[in-house]
């Protein structure tokens, strides 16, 4: 294999990496608040509307892995050596995890919100705010990864 084709196959490889590990965090991270808000909704539904935003916070990392692979596959077909192709693989990594991690934390604080609108329903965005203090993490993960893709020298 020529090492055109192996620089290729790296940054395909880390854009899929940016997509599926965002992604596996963001359906982690939905699934806490989720379980939580139905147990909710069982007893009011008129909540729908408090618990919308808990429930749906934690999927912006999936988004966000999917942004940074979409820029990634833009550069590959400028890949001309293995090195840019592990670069390519290497800006990934930023929002691959921190999409995995924070999109499972997030949930976690999210599911916490949901208990909070629960017993008091007007305080549903002290529980969002919580939680857009995890989402910075995933933000800052995205803006490496980018950062780091545009810094590639083809």
């Amino acid at each position: 294999m020529s090492d055109l084709s192996l620089g290729v196959i790296m940054a395909i490889f880390g854009a899929g990496l940016a997509t599926v590990m965002a992604g596996i965090g963001s359906i982690v991270g939905i699934g806490y608040p989720a379980r939580a808000a139905a147990g909710v909704l069982s007893e009011d539904p008129r909540r729908f509307g408090s618990l919308f935003l808990l429930v749906v916070l934690p999927g912006t990392q999936g988004f966000y892995g999917f942004v940074a692979a979409f820029l990634i596959i833009g550069n590959i077909a400028r890949v001309e050596t293995m090195a840019q192709g592990m670069q390519l693989f290497f800006a990934a990594l930023p929002i691959a995890f921190a999409g995995l991690f924070s999109g499972i934390y997030q949930g976690k604080v999210c599911a916490a919100g949901v208990g909070l609108v629960a017993k008091r329903a007007k305080e549903a965005m002290k529980g969002v705010i919580y939680a857009a203090m995890i989402e910075t993490y995933a933000v800052l993960g995205l803006l490496i990864t980018f950062f780091l893709n545009n810094s590639i020298q083809f």
